[in-house]
């Protein structure tokens, strides 16, 4: 198990949280807590649940839940485009960031759960 804070998932994720946390700001007063706050907390929770499941035996279900929430950062940032509350150009930066977490996720998931990674790798 290596420091969290070196995995690149978690260096993504920061910069998602960054990314997010201006968006957040700059969003008008009725949707800054509503919409804006959401995105935040779920940033913070996908950083969260890739600390748990490096410290994690069973890193499965963190790994699950970090998925679930990378999907519902994506439908607010869908939802903050459509609403126009981020441009196109910030919407497209946060989902390369939301994408690259999914799939490092994924990757991370199948190798936990694999019946080699049973060994040492876990």
């Amino acid at each position: 198990m290596g420091i969290h804070t070196n995995l690149p998932i978690y260096k993504v994720a920061y910069d998602f949280l960054d990314v997010v946390t201006d968006l957040a700001r700059n969003m008008p007063r009725d949707f800054k807590q509503s919409i804006g706050g959401k995105l935040r907390d779920e940033a913070v929770e996908i950083s969260v649940l890739i600390f748990r499941a490096n410290v994690a035996l069973d890193k499965g279900s963190h790994l699950t839940e970090l998925v679930e929430r990378q999907q519902v950062a994506e439908l607010l940032l869908r939802l903050s485009r459509d609403k126009r509350l981020i441009s196109t150009g910030q919407y497209a930066k946060a989902i390369e960031l939301t994408n690259s977490i999914g799939k490092q996720a994924n990757g991370w998931r199948r190798s936990a759960t694999s019946p080699a990674s049973s060994g040492s790798r876990s």
